[in-house]
């Protein structure tokens, strides 16, 4: 097609909730697909059929979709709402209850409206009026969509990204890579490849999200780029694929998340135990003698008292000389791999292990994959080799069905069968840059660039898989370091390798909430840095107080000095570090249920300020705090040799409570709270109820659970509630056994009444419940309408005492 002046659309077709347009002189179409009230999907496609026939990232409210993926053109999960249209001038127009679109027929340029809360239509986006799409070429190879800017809007996600949490006015490169000892600040890309966004305006307060169901490499540029031909705009650029997106209208954030997160599926309810201390350093399993390394952990944690629920294996365990094998143990520093599972369960220590997607060619099994295809291609069906940590190796194809069954094979024979629990699927961000290299495709041969990032997805998913598959009647717990939309069907991830700096904590945690407002939530980051220097003893306190708020609580390390990260590292503090670790295992049940929160609800488990109070324009300010669940805000120090923090309390007319001081605070305010080098300075909102576990737990005792609740009430006359998640932490029949203990909490200026109840099936393992409020409260207490007396420094009851 040469370049035109004119780019007629005309109508083609309109059934089943999809109107389909196609190019004047052209087998270029175009498609609409009112999806939902508030969600409607664009597909532009060279010819009739998509270049990428499947959708792995689109899973409506799903658990998970088959590997092969879904038909991309199939939208019956979706409601498919009622919906007009009509031809106006050359302008085609689609209304729903919540949007419409206007698209200008010549160049198929859509603006985009959504009715605010009064019932009028505010434009909340515009195609650039110049070049909006890329229909001949002319803006050069690959896929564009341009849409215009405008200087009061706010942007948000793209995932794990670097620098501030407003994407506004940065360009960023969307493609894997193994950026080990990053700068958290600046350095781009990394290891995640999470192609949505949220647009706020100021002004209208009306938040939308897009989403590029496109999974090559990419780049949004937010406003960094600027044309004098075009004005102000924004855009995104594909290598390969189609131009695939869905507009969600929220119209908050916090609803453009949730549906966002329902777009792309269930996050993954894990065992209760992988949100408990893992420990992890590359050290021990490269050491010759791992095995007596890692046993000498054990005896450290049992000496310090430090309660851990897992260790996380580096690769050093599948060594040949100083290289990596995968599915290899080295016999040499493993002699016994399963008395080695063995003792680190009998302390009710787990077992991750670190596995990776490609085979160095002098891999005892490279040759034997090799013939039966199971690699990477290119398009004279040789193997494509690529550089893979020490030397050169080959990636597996898990779009070729022989390769998932070997990989679910050896998950099972090299590791479950040993007596590990958990895959860690790492160094997957599958580095090859060959133009012509090719992938099975399930059969039907694909080029790799357009499945770059799926791939590993489905490694993941085969792990999951395996895992399901050997132990059917427990939940899979698996890690990993690259992935797409959908991930969190399968895996809890972290931050990947970053450098032990001040600088890492603070954008650290801006890179969480960047995954959090994107749909990926049991995030954490590796406490203490990865690469570089030890961290100092300051320096690894206050990560610690920040680590162990976050879903994944991991201190993990490959140090440059060959020092280790561990607990007990410096001894001046390790005191503080092992009671910091026993506050994390405290609150584990307010954890839990948030993890519970996220799967069933899709709920962030932490959040932005700005999640929950979006009427308080302070709160889109950039900070350093964020919430974790629906009450606590974590105000962490980022700053050598402060022993104070500022925070910003946002509008909450209940008002906060500091919750180690106990001192009240009106919302809407700077303070500025103690900070100590003992603990972390929190907030907690007035009227919450936060579940704890209330067992004085050790290193030998971590599996006793005890039931107390934290009370934070609001002053005068208040309502509020909690529902606590209760079951085994580990059956994969959590839907049928389970228990929700619901505390309601009326308070006055007299009184405290507390109503529980208990709905479910699953056992207690406590038969009585304790309930501590801050030190200065003097009022009264009843629970389920019987007086309580306090005892010590807390109100305990017998559950069998008040009708429970």
């Amino acid at each position: 097609m040469s370049i035109m002046d004119s780019y007629q659309f005309n109508l083609l077709t309109e059934e089943n909730n999809v109107i389909s347009f196609q190019l004047e002189d052209s087998s270029f179409m175009a498609r609409i697909f009112i999806l939902e009230e508030d969600i409607i999907r664009v597909l532009l496609t060279p010819s009739s059929e998509p270049e990428v026939k499947q959708t792995w990232a689109v899973a409506p409210g799903m658990d998970d979709v088959p590997m092969e993926g879904r038909n991309r053109l199939d939208i019956s999960p979706f409601t498919l709402p009622a919906y007009s249209s009509k031809i106006e001038n050359n302008y085609f127009i689609v209304e729903t209850s919540r949007l419409k679109l206007a698209v200008n027929l010549d160049g198929f340029k859509i603006t985009w409206y959504a009715k605010d809360e009064s019932g009028k239509y505010q434009q909340i986006a515009s195609d650039r009026k110049t070049q909006a799409y890329n229909f001949d070429g002319a803006l050069g190879e690959g896929v564009f969509h341009y849409l215009e800017r405008n200087l009061d809007e706010q942007y948000f996600g793209l995932g794990e990204k670097s620098g501030e949490v407003d994407r506004h006015g940065e360009r960023y490169r969307m493609v894997s890579v193994d950026p080990m000892g990053y700068d958290a600040q600046s350095t781009d890309p990394l290891y995640k490849h999470i192609p949505f966004y949220i647009t706020r305006n100021r002004n209208s307060g009306i938040s939308f999200g897009i989403f590029y169901d496109n999974m090559a490499q990419s780049i949004f540029d937010m406003g960094k780029e600027l044309d004098n031909y075009h004005g102000f705009y924004r855009y995104f650029q594909s290598e390969s694929g189609d131009l695939d997106y869905y507009i969600i209208l929220g119209p908050t954030v916090k609803d453009t998340v949730e549906k966002y997160s329902w777009l792309t599926g269930k996050t993954i309810f894990q065992p209760k135990w992988s949100l408990g201390y893992s420990g992890s350093t590359m050290t021990y399993t490269d050491a010759p003698d791992a095995q007596n390394q890692l046993q000498n952990f054990l005896k450290k944690c049992q000496e310090y008292d430090i309660i851990c629920d897992s260790f996380q294996l580096s690769s050093g365990y599948t060594s040949i000389n100083d290289k990596r094998y995968v599915f290899n143990w080295n016999r040499d520093k493993f002699p016994n791999p399963k008395q080695f599972t063995d003792d680190f369960h009998e302390k009710g220590v787990k077992l991750c292990a670190n596995i990776k997607p490609a085979l160095l060619k002098d891999h005892p099994m490279f040759d034997e994959l090799k013939d039966a295809g199971m690699f990477i291609k290119n398009d004279k069906d040789e193997t494509v080799m690529a550089q893979f940590w020490d030397g050169t190796g080959a990636y597996l194809d898990f779009t070729n069905e022989e390769t998932v069954q070997w990989w679910k094979d050896k998950v099972k024979e090299q590791l479950l069968e040993f007596g590990i629990d958990s895959t860690w699927n790492d160094n997957n961000e599958f580095e090859i840059w060959t133009k012509n290299a090719y992938c099975n495709g399930f059969g039907e041969k694909i080029n790799f660039e357009e499945l770059r990032a799926v791939q590993p997805l489905l490694m993941m998913k085969a792990s999951y898989e395996a895992q399901k598959e050997y132990n059917p009647d427990i939940r899979p717990y698996l890690i990993s370091r690259s992935g797409m939309p959908g991930m969190q069907r399968y895996v809890q991830t972290w931050s990947g390798d970053n450098y032990t700096s001040w600088k890492t904590i603070k954008y650290n945690i801006k890179m969480g909430i960047g995954l959090s407002l994107s749909g990926i939530y049991n995030i954490g980051h590796d406490v203490g840095g990865f690469a570089g220097p030890a961290p100092e003893p300051e320096l690894f306190v206050r990560w610690v107080q920040n680590g162990i708020f976050y879903p994944r609580f991991t201190i993990h390390s490959w140090n440059t000095d060959k020092t280790v990260n561990v607990p007990w590292m410096y001894e001046e503090t390790a005191d503080i570090v092992r009671d910091l670790i026993k506050f994390r295992h405290r609150i584990l049940p307010y954890i839990y249920t948030a993890l519970y929160q996220a799967h069933k609800h899709y709920e962030p488990i932490i959040r932005p300020t700005f999640y929950d109070f979006e009427n308080d324009e302070n709160t889109f300010k950039e900070n350093d705090d964020f919430i974790l669940g629906d009450s606590m805000l974590v105000a962490s120090v980022v700053e050598k040799g402060e022993r104070e923090r500022t925070v910003y309390l946002p509008k909450f007319e209940a008002g906060w409570f500091d919750f180690h001081t106990g001192q009240w605070y009106e919302g809407g305010q700077t303070v500025t709270i103690p900070a100590p080098l003992n603990y972390n300075p929190l907030l907690v909102k007035a009227g919450s109820i936060i579940p704890i576990n209330d067992y004085e737990a050790t290193f030998e005792t971590k599996e006793k659970d005890e039931r107390g609740f934290l009370l934070f009430p609001a002053k005068g006359k208040e309502q509020s509630a909690y529902q606590l998640y209760e079951d085994d932490g580990i059956s994969a029949n959590y839907e049928e056994n389970h228990s929700i203990v619901a505390v309601k909490m009326n308070s006055s200026d007299e009184q405290i009444q507390l109503n529980v109840t208990v709905d479910g099936n699953y056992e207690l393992p406590y038969t009585t419940v304790r309930f501590y409020l801050p030190e200065s409260e003097q009022r009264t207490v009843t629970v389920n309408g019987k007086a309580v007396e306090k005892k010590n420094d807390y109100y305990e009851v017998a559950l069998s005492d008040i009708g429970v």
